[in-house]
């Protein structure tokens, strides 16, 4: 899958006089021993420059874009309280930006191109500099065309103000990526030409025959309906290498401990398309932080990561030996892979990839079906009523069913666009459930609804009204969009009073997850917490299902709304929402 328009040639890195050792220079963080206090941009003020390099995975060099002659991007470790500058260089030959996930500043520092400053052009350079008002794990990556993709992306630390209420003697940041060697605008081109172009786990005939696949009377039925069960993610393994702070499988990053010690593993997922699926054989992974908030501890041995989210957790490895740390691809195509040992040199078994999950009738919007009365084909209802005998099933036709999915009762105030493929009849909150493909893990698996924040909420208001958002899209032209509008039809923002409290809920009407994030302002997730709702400003929506949150529109401004896969959010799944005072007040309502 090596383009040979964007294969690296030796005479190309002799003519740029880059020799190996250097391709192999990683940031202090992201070699084998983890963290490291020299590696760290510190201070008041900060210098990024912003260039085209190479990086080495498995021992081979790719193209990457980097900053300060690392991919992935230096550290940057920042304190609660402080201010910063930052100095962002572009030694690029194009328009570039920093977007600092997660942080709280004001929306002309927040750094998306035509929505909260121009961009930095070529040979050109933007001083950011704001408060910094939050403490937790955050990243920093490109806005700007698909540069992320690139290499284009860095961790953040924020350390409290005070004493850090998460204890432990040892910390690592692990950053989660995947790279290709296809330039993402070739990887996007083959996307629009065959939505399902990079998935190489089809059902095939030999599958049927050993059972590992559908039935089938259902491989049918979904022949029928024109889908594709085994379509979870939309570039995969085939393209991709999946790496843990730059080095792939092979590399082996390791960290280290010493047998006893609290150790705090910092998780980024800083790729463009991939989630994860994170366990450790043998250690049992308790969640302290998520998005950079305070949870309440929950001790599980697998999580999923989305795209954009961060999470902090404790293990205390008591046995002097090596650990794998599996970063398993939500697809099951692939898989970064780490190790944590008590010296260098070490390793443990990796475990072997698990059969790929296959998409559902609930991942299609079917959640909320009586599925008793559909086998019988008789609700307890009609039966009383003497309209049916219970135990008449009748055959279910999906080829209706996938004209249902196309009835916008569900959603009448939907366009009728090739945006909008599908329309979920029956969609359901999935906050409670394992994320796909972990449903039958035989282990705990972690929930949104397992996530309690630590403290009272800021904000513990009624919301004054609600909102409802659909995720759409069109796998077969490769296009999406929040309400069937992709941004460049989009005739005006979603506004929002500034101060003002709302309950927003979110609807997947296609068969991807999508991790949503709202630039500039943390939400609480509505999952029976009441007060203690967990904090995030990304939320995993599964396929077919709902999210719901409550956000305080504290941040006045224009921020960026979109789906965190990078080549949804390019193909039209992103919105400006505004922040703006009460006109008829003129101050905060």
């Amino acid at each position: 899958m090596i383009d040979p328009t964007t294969a690296i040639r030796r005479r190309d890195l002799l003519a740029g006089g880059v020799g190996l050792t250097t391709l192999a220079a990683m940031p202090a963080w992201a070699q084998q021993h983890g963290v490291s206090p020299r590696a760290e941009l510190t201070g008041p003020d900060i210098t990024l420059t912003i260039a085209r390099q190479h990086m080495m995975i498995d021992g081979k060099p790719y193209h990457a874009i980097g900053i300060n002659g690392s991919a992935p991007a230096p550290l940057i470790r920042l304190r609660e309280g402080q201010r910063v500058r930052i100095t962002v260089v572009n030694a690029l030959d194009e328009e570039t930006s920093i977007h600092w996930h997660g942080l709280l500043l004001p929306f002309q520092m927040d750094g998306v191109p035509g929505i909260s400053f121009p961009g930095i052009p070529a040979g050109g350079r933007f001083t950011y500099e704001f408060p910094v008002v939050q403490a937790g794990t955050y990243w920093y990556h490109s806005h700007s065309g698909l540069q992320e993709q690139e290499g284009l992306y860095g961790p953040i630390v924020i350390d409290p103000a005070g004493t850090d209420p998460i204890a432990s003697d040892r910390e690592h940041v692990v950053l989660l990526s995947d790279h290709s060697p296809l330039h993402p605008h070739a990887i996007f081109r083959r996307l629009k030409m065959q939505g399902g172009y990079f998935n190489y786990q089809k059902q095939t005939l030999a599958g049927l025959l050993a059972g590992k696949d559908q039935p089938l009377r259902e491989r049918l039925d979904w022949g029928r309906m024109r889908m594709d069960p085994s379509d979870v993610s939309d570039v995969t393994g085939s393209t991709y290498r999946y790496l843990v702070n730059g080095h792939g499988p092979a590399d082996n990053w390791t960290g280290l401990f010493a047998p006893g010690e609290r150790v705090r593993l910092r998780l980024v997922n800083a790729s463009a398309m991939t989630n994860f699926n994170i366990r450790i054989p043998g250690l049992a992974l308790t969640v302290v932080q998520a998005d950079g908030q305070d949870v309440r501890p929950v001790t599980v041995d697998e999580l999923q990561i989305a795209v954009a989210e961060t999470y902090d957790l404790i293990v205390t490895p008591t046995e002097d030996r090596a650990y794998t740390l599996v970063a398993e691809t939500w697809d099951r195509s692939g898989m970064a892979r780490g190790t944590l040992a008590p010296r260098m040199g070490m390793a443990a078994p990796v475990p072997a990839l698990r059969p790929r999950p296959l998409a559902t009738m609930k991942d299609m919007g079917m959640g909320g079906m009586d599925h008793g009365a559909m086998a019988s084909g008789c609700s307890p209802e009609h039966a009383a009523m003497g309209h049916c005998q219970p135990g008449a099933a009748p055959e279910m036709d999906h080829g209706q069913m996938s004209h249902k999915m196309r009835d916008f009762a569900n959603a009448p105030g939907l366009p009728r666009t090739p945006v909008v493929q599908t329309v979920a009849p029956m969609p359901v909150d999935r906050t409670g459930e394992p994320p796909q493909g972990l449903a039958d893990a035989g282990h705990r698996v972690l929930t949104y609804r397992d996530l309690v924040s630590a403290r009272v909420n800021p904000d513990t208001r009624t919301p004054s009204r609600a909102l409802t958002i659909h995720l759409t899209g069109n796998m077969e032209r490769y296009m999406w969009a929040f309400d069937g509008v992709k941004l460049n039809a989009v005739t005006a923002p979603i506004p929002f009073r500034l101060g003002e409290r709302v309950r927003v809920t979110l609807v997947n009407d296609t068969m991807m997850a999508h991790p949503i994030h709202l630039h500039g302002h943390f939400f609480e997730l509505v999952t029976g917490h009441g007060n203690h709702a967990p904090r995030k400003h990304t939320v995993n929506v599964a396929p077919g299902g709902t999210a719901t949150f409550d956000l305080t529109a504290d941040s006045e401004g224009d921020w960026a709304f979109h789906c965190h896969m990078l080549y949804h959010m390019h193909a039209g799944m992103m919105q400006v929402v505004t922040v703006r005072r009460d006109a008829d007040k003129g101050a905060a309502a």
